[in-house]
């Protein structure tokens, strides 16, 4: 090879080995200098010392890395003593007492008013006082007349055109026709056109007949006895309506027709019983025509004060021969 074109690659390239090693060196000296985009610190931050946001500056690092936990000291503020908390009181039921225009209320409802409350809920007895009420209210429709009454009283039973309790509620207007086997059986056993024709059903409460029926009954028994009024064959209804009077009154043509049934229960009471009374009532009859003595139990009108005060008003619609509005349109 020619010595001469050897010795000219041989400066060249130590030429560029050196312009290599100056532009490293230019390198290494601008990076120091340069502000880096990440700061490790080796010591914790100091929050003792006020930070403040730097501006956004290209020379400025985005993120700040930590080493070590930062150290927090509580602030003057903080520092300061808490205020003593009040001492906690225990619960205390709401015993304050009440007005008299409540206390006043009281004697004259049965209904529940001031009975006071926990917070925003009622008081656990008066709680449980609703829930047993409800719960009689709903077995007294779903009830059943005991045979041992039935007997008691010597009335023979009878059934509508309703086969079951549910029928009962939803279809009242089965409760208002009598079975053919009921009106065979009416037609064979009672007598014809007495002047008062008496009827029991359970209605709506099962619970009202058990506990005033009998009372109510023997005392109108005796009252009609001593006004000398004729009574025919008394008998039992189950399921029946208040309009059932009208399919009765055209089968037996009795002068006036009382009606014994248990009414729709309530949360005061599940007992109460009620008297419908009509004078010659037929299929047609309208409501106006009836009259009633309602809410017959131990906590409202006594059985047997109601049963004497029956036998008062068969007495005076015989005479005006005429009940409900009529009869009073007439008394006046």
């Amino acid at each position: 090879m020619n010595e001469q074109l050897v010795s000219m690659i041989t400066q060249l390239v130590m030429e560029k080995m050196a312009q290599s090693a100056d532009s490293q060196t230019a390198k290494a000296t601008t990076t120091s200098t340069a502000q880096p985009l990440i700061q490790f610190y080796d010591k914790p931050a100091n929050s003792q010392h006020s930070i403040t946001e730097p501006e956004a500056v290209a020379s400025e690092p985005l993120i700040k890395l930590y080493q070590h936990e930062q150290v927090h000291t509580a602030s003057t503020s903080l520092e300061q003593p808490l205020p003593e908390a009040a001492p906690a009181q225990p619960f205390q039921f709401d015993t304050a007492p009440l007005n008299d225009s409540v206390q006043a209320a009281q004697t004259y409802t049965p209904a529940r008013i001031g009975v006071g409350r926990a917070g925003t809920r009622p008081k656990t007895k008066t709680w449980l006082k609703f829930r047993l009420d409800h719960a009689a209210a709903v077995d007294a429709v779903y009830g059943e007349v005991s045979e041992e009454l039935l007997q008691k009283l010597n009335v023979f039973q009878v059934t509508t055109k309703v086969t079951d309790k549910e029928e009962y509620i939803t279809r009242p207007d089965l409760g208002r026709r009598l079975s053919d086997e009921a009106k065979a059986l009416i037609q064979q056993k009672c007598k014809q056109q007495p002047t008062v024709q008496i009827i029991i059903s359970n209605g709506l409460s099962a619970s009202a007949i058990e506990e005033n029926v009998q009372d109510v009954y023997l005392a109108l028994q005796q009252s009609l006895n001593n006004l000398n009024i004729n009574m025919g064959t008394t008998f039992y209804i189950d399921k029946g309506r208040v309009a059932l009077m009208d399919e009765i009154g055209e089968i037996l043509q009795p002068d006036v027709v009382v009606y014994l049934i248990g009414e729709r229960p309530g949360l005061v009471s599940a007992e109460s019983m009620s008297a419908y009374l009509c004078y010659k009532p037929r299929i047609g009859t309208v409501e106006a025509e009836r009259m009633v003595i309602s809410n017959i139990h131990k906590g409202g009108i006594p059985p047997l004060e109601a049963g004497a005060y029956l036998g008062t008003v068969v007495q005076k619609i015989l005479h005006y021969q005429a009940s409900g509005v009529e009869l009073v349109a007439k008394e006046g």
